[in-house]
């Protein structure tokens, strides 16, 4: 099988990259950092370091890349795919969008009918659907039928972690990857047109959007959480911080209260819901990974979003009755990271000083200044 990947990052690589080739495909990045297009190109290969408390490495070859400035290329690469994946951060999707219609057009047009999916490897809930209609907006009116019968737009529930290489690795080698070995990808099943395919990891799911949510509620909320915590105690990476017993009690118990939520509202048990945190702290432990505070604890403007992580999960938890008073310390951390390194985060710190947390609660996000949620942040940060 031919498969086309748009992004030859972390995810992109280290994740999609090995189950697409895993599973018998050549794979065709789409990109633009050249030294990663060059590199990939020149080798026509790339390793993946499975590390944990061993190290693998599983080889990826039969692969090239193209510059995503090269319509022209792109286009004819999805006429003839056979399967495609997106791993270029949801921002990023309207620009590939009038890259995915050319190329289905083209497609259409040379007389190709046959079923293409898309794995959309975003950050974000109902991904197939916003990726869809970001392409039939640059699809004439005409091809809207064939992509309703032939294109799958497949939401995916990414949760492997991929740490960013050090300069030390990216002098080695730009386009190896270092990931955890949790190597399963969750899709909505019903998203596929024609037979699901043969792509190892793949793990087909019924209801996705429970997965989804368990996903931000619970992998990206404790995540980030640790991470505020331990950057409030001067740690450096993860593992420190998550084996810290009053962070990882305070980072349990905040999971706990959107679990809640997630339990009523989606069936999960809760005997399924401990197991599930417990795996993510181990996970979360991996020295090997030498994953930063700083970078999972990036960009607090967004994951204070009113959808994510942060405030999602106080909001899920208030939604079923329960109090969400340690998510509460986990977004109050949250509000007091000033990393210095991180552009995103000193802007946070400028909007705190210059208009206070109640504009910050009101317009970053998006709570009403009479909900109950808006208090217990405003009491709790003082």
């Amino acid at each position: 099988m031919k498969a086309v990947i748009f992004g030859a990052g972390n995810i992109g690589r280290g994740f999609l990259g090995q189950l697409f080739h895993q599973s018998g495909c050549g794979i065709t990045f789409v990109d633009v950092v050249e030294e990663v297009i060059e590199r990939i190109n020149r080798d026509r290969s790339f390793p993946i370091r499975i590390v944990s408390d061993t190290e693998d490495v599983y080889t990826v070859d039969s692969v090239d890349a193209i510059r995503a400035t090269d319509t022209s290329a792109v286009a004819s690469a999805i006429a003839s795919a056979d399967i495609m994946g997106t791993a270029v951060g949801v921002n990023i999707l309207p620009r590939i969008a009038p890259a995915i219609a050319a190329g289905l057009k083209q497609r259409f047009d040379s007389g190709n009918v046959s079923q293409l999916n898309i794995i959309i490897c975003e950050n974000i809930i109902e991904s197939g659907k916003h990726l869809k209609a970001l392409v039939l907006e640059k699809l004439a009116l005409e091809y809207h039928v064939l992509v309703d019968q032939k294109i799958g737009f497949v939401a995916a529930v990414v949760s492997r972690m991929v740490p960013a290489l050090t300069d030390e690795d990216r002098r080695e080698n730009p386009v190896q990857i270092k990931v955890e070995p949790y190597c399963i990808m969750p899709v909505d099943k019903h998203a596929f047109r024609g037979e699901l395919p043969a792509i190892k990891g793949l793990e087909f799911s019924d209801n996705l959007f429970a997965y989804e949510e368990r996903k931000l509620f619970t992998h990206n909320a404790g995540h980030a959480i640790c991470a505020y915590f331990g950057y409030q105690k001067g740690y450096t990476y993860i593992y420190q911080a998550i084996t810290d017993s009053s962070i990882r009690s305070k980072v349990f118990d905040a999971l706990m209260e959107s679990g809640g939520g997630l339990i009523q509202k989606h069936g999960f048990t809760p005997e399924q819901h401990r197991e599930h945190i417990e795996d993510l702290f181990s996970r979360f432990a991996n020295v090997a990974l030498g994953d930063t505070v700083a970078r999972v604890g990036r960009d607090p403007l967004r994951k204070l979003g009113f959808n994510d992580r942060l405030i999602g999960s106080a909001r899920i938890a208030l939604e079923f009755g329960i109090e969400p008073l340690n998510l509460v310390d986990g977004i109050c951390a949250a509000l007091k990271f000033d990393n210095p390194d991180d552009e995103a985060a000193l802007d946070l710190q400028r909007l705190l000083d210059q208009k206070g947390v109640d504009h910050v609660l009101s317009e970053v996000s998006g709570l009403s200044a009479d909900g109950p949620l808006f208090a217990l942040i405003k009491r709790a940060y003082g």
